[in-house]
């Protein structure tokens, strides 16, 4: 007489966890979509990166964080030296520059 509607319908008890995993499901499948389409990507192109400016060697051309090219002088372990222009020099911390540039590909600034 007093039995709530909500006591009434989990009395099955079998069909609940059916249900709950039923709900899970899609909230699983977008994990999964979102990992290998933007976690996964991400983390093999950090990987890339990292290992492209771990690789940097004196006479590689660069670019800075700031948007600066330059010529590689010298590098140690957390920093390396780049040469903007003739006797400029600038020490540009490893972890800031963003990309090496292929010297078959690049050309001068001023031609």
């Amino acid at each position: 007489m007093f039995i709530s509607p909500a006591f009434a319908q989990t009395a099955g008890g079998e069909s609940s966890g059916a249900s709950m995993l039923v709900q899970m499901a899609p909230l699983v499948l977008i994990f999964v979509v979102f990992y290998f389409l933007l976690i996964r990507p991400q983390q093999k192109k950090m990987k890339e990166h990292k290992a492209k400016i771990d690789a940097v060697k004196k006479g590689d051309q660069v670019v800075t964080g700031g948007g600066l090219v330059g010529k590689v002088v010298r590098v140690d372990e957390f920093y390396a030296d780049v040469e903007l222009a003739p006797g400029m020099k600038v020490k540009a911390v490893k972890s800031t520059l963003t990309d090496v540039i292929d010297p078959a590909t690049a050309k001068p600034a001023n031609d």
